[in-house]
């Protein structure tokens, strides 16, 4: 045979076309439908909270000098020595110098003479050196910036001064010997950090007034900062130079009270509040990204199922095994591409409702989010559908040609163990890279590999004793056909009991995360807690102060004597700061502390280790986190020196305290009722009542306490809870939906068989009102098995998240499994009826020729 009169070579056309082709036939036939949906669900959740993130570190990284007042700061007791002004100096930084305290603040007589603790800051003129104070002159009136400090005889006030003193702008206020004009009234104080201090209203004068005021004594507690910036975003490398040479300064000359601080201790509880908002929103995240996974899972397939004849044709038809696999690869690759960018336009639109919900954590305008968060988006994608989509479709490619006339051959298989471990370890290690804290993704992770276990055993053997539990002699029709149809499949029945259970798994935990996580959040500033905190009562005020409080009509307060005192020995030997490498643990052995007593443990501490034995002698309690900080460990014995007396004792029990919680707390604690020889005065903490004039005429009769209104301060951590609390429901949106599609692709991957079944069913005379009947019990059984299974396992997980991630003490609540089990019955049947309506509606010629083609 001559060159010309072979035959042509068979046309093969790319792969490419191939699978651009599949695409488009697939998607009009609504065949990638859970596919696309799934993967665009976890690219939106996990790319919205990267979106945040990135634009939160990154504000925070650019706003940092402005929130830490200047570039590096100088903290001590005492004013800064010289050297250290005149080392800046040297290295062309600016330098400015503040020194904080609390004092009484008072109105003129003619103004009614009230009194208000108030939290002074005396400045000097170089005062802010980054960021801007906002000031205005009163309620109404435009704010104006300022990069100056007051000029001399004025001061600058919150607004809550003004009320609380019956004072407007133009008023003296008096300070000490001094009397100063309040000249306006400050909207935001960018460096203003979080002391007890702090709490009270600010008073802003310039340092040059301090002397007249006389309230600077030897005694004093005065908190000095010198602070210095770089006149130009070039010279960083002298604020560097400076701190080093500060450091060791500090070090080589053993300066006691003198800390070094930059960028990054700046504002460390804007830091803590986000970082919990952060958790709060990856945890959600990560929920979304699991049920998506096991959506594609079952999504693939069931689509490569669908597609087995096809492919068994295209092999007759002479197409290579590579060119059916290139196909398919093309076609999720498209779809990988479609879902990812979709998810991310989602993401980056749902990012912004993010920062309009916590607009109040972020005061300054954000930065525009990097490139990052984007590629892991669609690296979340592709990873998606490569390890859980793509290894049932490749096995298409390996369809026997021999299944176009015997349907029994080329059945799909399950995927080999090797491609799974891969597929999920990839994917686990991406997950845990987004979690951002190891525990909440090992436990988010591997409570849920270990759900899947369960999951799949638990449902086996439930199974396993069904036949037993329902006699056909005694129970209805439907109930025994219901029944047998389960049995007779049990590896689809097993696949759709955990698959249905890890989506419940999801949405109960979503259920406990909302009524249990961020309730226990809530609980830790509840809406009555203490607003007012007392200090200073002395022993003979005692009966006098809580009868006041009584007729007042408050009957909740926290009350505990106080001690001064400081720790002298540890074990019989005497402490020295300096021996600690921690700066903390030097600051608080530099230090005294506040004690007390009680014979009872205080409700809103728990014991962490030993034992808490009221009236023991010589016991005391320490605080776990300044136990771990100085080293210290139960059997210890620590000496304090209280205004000269000693007491020594024993460290019997370690407590767990929070310290957000708005109560009195202390650090250490003597488990006995009285301490005869200690100085002792008395803390009050209570809700102040809707008395009007009340803490004013306190005042008045006790003119020796200091009281301290926080009341805005936990109005302003109540309400970021809230914004916190609103925005993770938002997201709450995704994983739901996401749930949801777990329970549709789990419902509709036995639609086929079922179809079948069906059909020989009633051809062998079945009603249709008795296999709609079936359906429903069938449904039912699986969704209250799987609403059960997940109930159980999203309890233990919660309990995991909420001891060891997110701190909280948690009870899980009886009714949990009964409520899961029936969500999850209406849930599956709702599921059913959308997924699987027409199996009984189409004829039966239909589904038993379309079995024999």
């Amino acid at each position: 045979m001559t060159e010309a009169s072979r035959p042509p070579a068979p046309l093969v056309p790319s792969a490419w076309r191939l699978g651009w082709r599949q695409l488009m036939r697939d998607f009009r036939a609504g065949e990638l439908r859970l596919l696309v949906v799934a993967v665009m669900l976890a690219v939106a959740a996990l790319s919205a909270v990267g979106f945040f993130a990135d634009r939160i570190n990154g504000g925070l990284a650019r706003d940092a000098r402005q929130l830490l007042g200047g570039d590096a700061i100088v903290a001590s007791d005492q004013p800064a020595p010289p050297a250290f002004a005149e080392r800046a100096r040297a290295l062309g930084l600016a330098v400015a110098t503040t020194a904080s305290f609390p004092s009484m603040g008072r109105a003129p007589d003619e103004k009614g003479g009230a009194t208000r603790l108030v939290s002074v800051k005396a400045v000097s003129d170089a005062y802010p050196l980054r960021g801007e104070l906002r000031l205005n002159s009163g309620p109404d009136t435009p704010e104006t910036g300022a990069r100056r400090a007051p000029v001399r005889g004025k001061a600058w006030v919150d607004p809550a001064l003004l009320d609380a003193l019956g004072l407007k702008v133009g008023d003296p206020l008096l300070l000490g010997d001094a009397s100063l004009a309040i000249e306006k009234v400050i909207a935001i104080e960018p460096d203003r950090g979080t002391g007890f201090s702090s709490f009270a209203p600010r008073v802003l004068i310039n340092e040059a007034d301090l002397p007249a005021t006389g309230l600077i004594q030897p005694a004093s507690r005065v908190g000095y900062r010198l602070a210095v910036a770089a006149p130009d975003p070039n010279r960083d490398r002298a604020v560097r130079q400076f701190v080093d040479w500060a450091e060791a300064h500090v070090k080589g000359n053993q300066l006691r009270g003198v800390r070094v601080e930059s960028l990054e201790t700046g504002r460390p509880e804007m830091r803590q509040t986000l970082d919990r908002a952060e958790k709060f929103l990856n945890l959600v995240a990560l929920l979304a990204a699991l049920l998506a996974a096991v959506a594609v899972g079952i999504a693939s397939r069931d689509f490569a199922t669908r597609h087995l004849d096809d492919c068994a044709m295209l092999r007759v038809l002479g197409l290579p095994q590579r060119t059916i696999a290139l196909q398919y690869l093309t076609e999720f690759g498209l779809i990988g591409v479609l879902a990812s960018v979709a998810g991310l336009v989602v993401g980056f639109a749902v990012h912004h409702v993010f920062v309009l919900l916590l607009a109040g954590l972020v005061k300054a305008s954000l930065p525009p989010p990097s490139l990052w968060p984007a590629l892991f988006g669609v690296g979340v994608g592709f990873t998606l559908l490569l390890g859980f989509g793509l290894p049932p479709v490749l096995q298409l490619a390996r369809v026997p040609p021999l299944r176009v006339i015997r349907r029994d051959v080329g059945a799909m298989k399950p995927a080999s163990l090797a491609v799974l471990a891969a597929g999920a370890l990839g994917f686990a290690a991406l997950l845990l890279g987004v979690s951002s804290d190891l525990k909440l993704g090992a436990i988010a992770v591997g409570g849920f590999a270990a759900a899947v276990a369960v999951f799949a055993l638990l449902s086996w053997l439930a199974l396993a004793l069904l036949r037993r539990a329902v006699p056909e002699a005694r129970a209805p029709r439907w109930l025994v056909l219901a029944t047998r149809q389960l049995a007779a499949r049990p590896a689809f029945a097993v696949l759709q009991v955990s698959a249905l259970a890890v989506g419940l798994l999801a949405l109960v935990l979503l259920a406990l995360l909302r009524t249990d996580l961020i309730g226990s959040w809530r609980s830790a500033t509840p809406k009555d807690a203490p607003n007012r905190f007392v200090i200073n009562v002395q022993p003979a005020q005692a009966d006098a102060f809580q009868q006041r409080l009584r007729e007042a009509g408050v009957t909740r307060y926290d009350w505990y004597p106080m001690i001064r005192g400081r720790l002298v020995a540890i074990n019989g030997r005497a402490v020295d700061p300096d021996a600690y490498a921690d700066t903390r643990a030097q600051r608080l052995l530099d230090r005294e502390f506040n004690l007390s007593h009680s014979p009872a443990l205080p409700g809103h501490n728990t014991v962490e280790g030993g034992r808490w034995v009221p009236d023991e002698p010589n016991a005391l309690s320490v605080e776990s986190g300044l136990a771990e900080t100085l080293g210290l460990k139960l059997g210890d014995r620590l000496r304090f020196d209280m205004a000269g007396e000693t007491a020594e004792g024993r460290i019997t029990s370690l407590r767990k305290v929070d310290w957000s919680s708005m109560r009195v707390n202390f650090f250490v604690l003597f488990p006995t009722t009285e301490m005869a020889d200690a100085p002792v005065t008395y803390i009050a903490a209570y809700q102040a009542p809707k008395v009007a004039g009340f803490d004013n005429a306190l005042a008045r009769d006790f003119p020796n306490i200091t009281s301290i209104d926080v009341s805005a301060t936990i109005a302003q951590v109540q309400g970021v809870i809230d914004q916190v609390v609103r925005a993770v429901e938002f997201l709450f949106g995704f994983t739901l939906a996401a749930g949801l599609v777990v329970l549709f692709a789990a419902i509709t991957a036995t639609r086929e068989a079922r179809a079948r079944e069906f059909a020989v069913m009633r051809a062998l005379g079945a009603s249709a009102r008795l296999l709609a009947q079936v359906q429903r019990g069938e449904l039912l059984g699986v969704g209250a098995l799987a609403g059960v299974l997940a109930s159980l396992a999203a309890i233990a997980v919660s309990w995991a998240l909420a001891r060891w991630v997110f701190e909280f003490s948690w009870n899980p609540a009886p009714w949990v499994p009964i409520a899961g089990g029936a969500a999850g019955a209406l849930l599956a049947l709702s599921a059913g009826w959308w997924g699987l309506r027409e199996v009984l509606r189409r004829p039966v010629v239909q589904t038993l020729r379309q079995a024999a083609d």
